[in-house]
C-alpha cells in the first residue's frame, strides 16, 4: 500500500468517479489511476468501487467504510509534512485563503496587509467563490482557511468558528424617496421597501437567507430585478437608477460611493455571522494561527485548537 494508491482512490470518490479528471488532478494517466486503484483493492482483498464495465460508478459497502480511513491517512500525512516544515522553516511557506467576494474585498484587506508585513516570506494565495465552493476547497486540501457567511457550518468535517457579526444596509441614489424619509426620521419598513425594485445578493451569498426570511415573514414576495455575488456590482446598478440595493453594511464607504446613500437596515433583517473555517484534525503552522488572530482577535490559538479537536456538531460559539 502506498500514498499514490490512496490518493487515486480518494480523488476517484471526490471527482464523481471520473478517472480522466482524476488523472488530470494527479498529473498521471488514466490507465495509471486504474492500476493504482486495482492494486489497492487487491491488497485490501475487497472492491472499493462499483464498476460498470471499465467505468467506476460508485462506492461499494466496504468502500464506504474504507474511504474515511483513506481520508484520515492522507490528512495525517499532510499534517506530518506541515509539522516538519513548521520546525524547519517557521516563517516561510504558503497560506491559501478561500473567501467570498464580500469578505475578500471588505473584511480581509487589513489582516492580509498586516500578515504580509509580519511574514514577508509566506506566499499568500486567495481564492474567491461561493460558500459551497469554499467548503469544497477546504475539504480537498486546496485551501487552508475559508471565510464566508453562509453554509460553512453545514459541513461536519469543518470547524466553522464565529468571527464577527454584521448587518445589512439599504443603499439608494442621492435624493431617493427613502433618503428623504430617513432625513425626516422615518425608518424604512419592508412594505415601503417592497414598493421599489430591489437589487441584492444571489441566494447563498452574504446573508441573503436573512433577507428572504424577513420578507417571507412579512407576507411579502421578494423578486429582485438583479442579483449579484458582489456588493460593488449591486452598487453600480443602484447608481444607474435600476433599483434599491440591500448590501452588507461594511461594503458601503461614503468616500468611495459619493453618489449613493446608506440607510441602516438592522431593524429589518437579522444580524449575520461570518465564520472562519478549517478542516477538523488539520495541523496548523504557527503563522496560520497568527493570520486567524489578525482577522478575528477572539480566535486565539487556544480557541482554534479547541475547535479543531471538537467532535462534529459541537456548539462552541459564545
Amino acid at each position: 500500500m502506498n500514498f499514490q494508491q490512496l490518493r487515486s482512490a480518494r480523488e476517484a470518490a471526490r471527482r464523481d468517479f471520473n478517472l480522466t479528471t482524476v488523472a488530470e488532478v494527479l498529473h498521471t494517466s488514466q490507465p495509471g489511476v486504474s492500476r493504482q486503484i486495482r492494486e489497492l483493492e487487491d491488497e485490501l482483498g475487497v472492491e472499493i468501487f462499483v464498476r460498470a464495465g471499465k467505468r467506476l460508478t460508485g462506492l461499494t459497502p466496504p468502500g464506504r467504510a474504507i474511504m474515511p480511513l483513506i481520508e484520515r491517512l492522507l490528512l495525517d500525512a499532510e499534517n506530518l509534512r506541515r509539522a516538519g516544515e513548521d520546525f524547519a522553516a517557521q516563517n516561510r511557506g504558503t497560506l491559501t485563503i478561500a473567501a467570498t467576494h464580500s469578505q475578500a474585498r471588505y473584511a480581509l484587506p487589513h489582516a492580509v496587509r498586516d500578515f504580509s508585513a509580519k511574514y514577508p516570506e509566506v506566499k499568500l494565495t486567495m481564492h474567491q467563490g461561493s460558500p459551497r465552493q469554499i467548503a469544497e476547497l477546504l475539504l480537498s486540501g486546496e485551501a487552508d482557511i475559508g471565510i464566508a457567511t453562509e453554509a460553512l457550518a453545514e459541513y461536519p468535517e469543518l470547524a466553522a468558528m464565529a468571527s464577527y457579526r454584521w448587518t445589512h444596509s439599504i443603499i439608494v441614489p442621492a435624493g431617493h424617496p427613502l433618503e428623504r424619509d430617513a432625513g425626516q426620521g422615518i425608518q424604512p419598513t419592508l412594505e415601503r421597501l417592497a414598493q421599489f425594485p430591489i437589487i441584492t445578493y444571489e441566494p447563498g451569498f452574504t446573508g441573503r437567507s436573512h433577507i428572504d426570511s424577513a420578507f417571507r415573514r412579512a407576507g411579502l414576495r421578494l423578486e429582485p430585478v438583479l442579483s449579484a455575488m458582489d456588493a460593488d456590482v449591486i452598487k453600480t446598478y443602484v447608481e444607474l437608477g435600476m433599483g434599491v440595493g440591500i448590501i452588507a453594511a461594511i461594503a458601503f464607504d461614503e468616500a468611495r460611493d459619493p453618489q449613493l446613500r446608506a440607510i441602516d437596515a438592522r431593524h429589518l433583517f437579522a444580524a449575520n455571522l461570518t465564520r472562519l473555517a478549517l478542516r477538523r484534525g488539520s495541523f496548523l503552522r504557527g503563522y496560520v494561527y497568527d493570520f486567524i488572530e489578525l482577522f478575528a482577535p477572539p480566535l486565539n490559538r487556544e480557541v482554534v485548537d479547541s475547535w479543531l479537536v471538537s467532535p462534529p456538531g459541537s456548539r462552541l460559539d459564545p
